[in-house]
């Protein structure tokens, strides 16, 4: 008498093969689930840094915030009439330290000048001189380090030496003894100075990165396949190295523009008639008494700024470094 057959699709419950049956159900499973395992996409496509560093970042509410504060901030920069009505430059001195009115919400300084309108002006500059430095300084910095790192030797030694003595000079001594000497008022000699004092921060961290990311097996695999320099560096090395320069040159934009701030307030950043706040918060150092919101209302959009910028480098950091995962 024939032995009854099993239906299709049950699977034995002991022995080797109900365990291969087993696994290879489970395989299929997860093939037909659209999330995948963990650590794949769609279709079971393994996620990249890129990706995951995306998702963490949409739900991170440090990210959100800081970056509509800093898309309000280039939307004003890019278009400060939107918000603000009339000219930075025309003052009245008969409305002199005067307090809040209709059209002028924040006051008049010590000029006659509207706060409010001067605040938004001031973003602009502030925004492209903390932008304009960071490209300059990620980009020197990317290259003189990436090459120093990944060529080694004579070149390598010869750049750490460089950048001991940029290290060695003080910031904004620095500033007051090349900026003093400069008469323009526009923000190139600012942004220039940044740049000259800056690069070699990034410049240690690019040669560390790619140094890090040579050793790795795919870089020497495709080495032995007889891959270029030019092509081991822009295919293999670049795309794995560049995440701590991005995080670090995040957290700098908020620093740089608060140096230009800081030189501004010494005399030897920008000039009139250039609108800084920088230049806003000295002009109403003298008369803090009589009238604070002159100088708390540049000060609050200058400390929101740098703050903002701070924020979003944290939370970029957080998600571009897999330790903290």
């Amino acid at each position: 008498m024939p032995e009854p057959k099993e239906p299709e699709g049950v699977i034995a419950g002991t022995g080797a093969g109900g365990a291969m049956d087993l696994a290879a159900s489970e395989a299929e499973t997860l093939e037909k689930t659209p999330g995948g395992p963990e650590g794949t996409g769609p279709q079971g496509k393994p996620r990249s840094l890129w990706s995951d560093a995306w998702r963490d970042l949409r739900g991170n509410p440090v990210f959100i915030i800081a970056g509509l504060v800093i898309l309000f901030l280039v939307v004003i920069s890019i278009r400060p009439s939107l918000i603000a009505s009339g000219s930075p430059l025309k003052c009245d001195l008969a409305k002199a330290q005067e307090g809040s009115q209709p059209g002028a919400p924040f006051g008049y300084d010590g000029q006659g000048c509207n706060v409010y309108t001067r605040v938004v002006y001031g973003a602009r500059t502030s925004v492209s001189v903390g932008v304009c430095a960071t490209l300059g300084v990620a980009l020197l910095g990317s290259v003189l380090g990436g090459l120093a790192g990944f060529f080694g030797g004579l070149s390598d030694s010869f750049l750490s030496r460089i950048t001991d003595i940029f290290f060695a000079i003080p910031v904004v001594l620095g500033g007051l003894v090349l900026l003093s000497v400069v008469t323009s008022s526009t923000i190139w000699p600012v942004i220039g100075f940044m740049v000259l004092l800056g690069w070699p921060q990034i410049s240690r961290i690019a040669r560390g990165s790619v140094i890090t990311a040579k050793q790795n097996d795919y870089v020497q695999a495709a080495r032995a396949l007889g891959a270029s320099n030019s092509r081991l560096l822009l295919r293999h090395i670049t795309p794995n190295a560049v995440a701590p320069v991005i995080v670090v040159a995040t957290i700098a934009l908020g620093t740089y523009i608060a140096l230009e701030a800081t030189l501004s307030y010494l005399g030897v950043g920008l000039k009139p008639p250039t609108v800084s706040w920088g230049i806003d918060i000295s002009a109403a150092s003298p008369y803090i008494r009589n009238a604070p919101h002159a100088l708390l209302w540049p000060s609050g959009a200058l400390a929101l700024t740098v703050l903002a910028f701070i924020m979003l480098g944290d939370a970029v950091r957080d998600a571009l470094d897999p330790k903290l995962r």
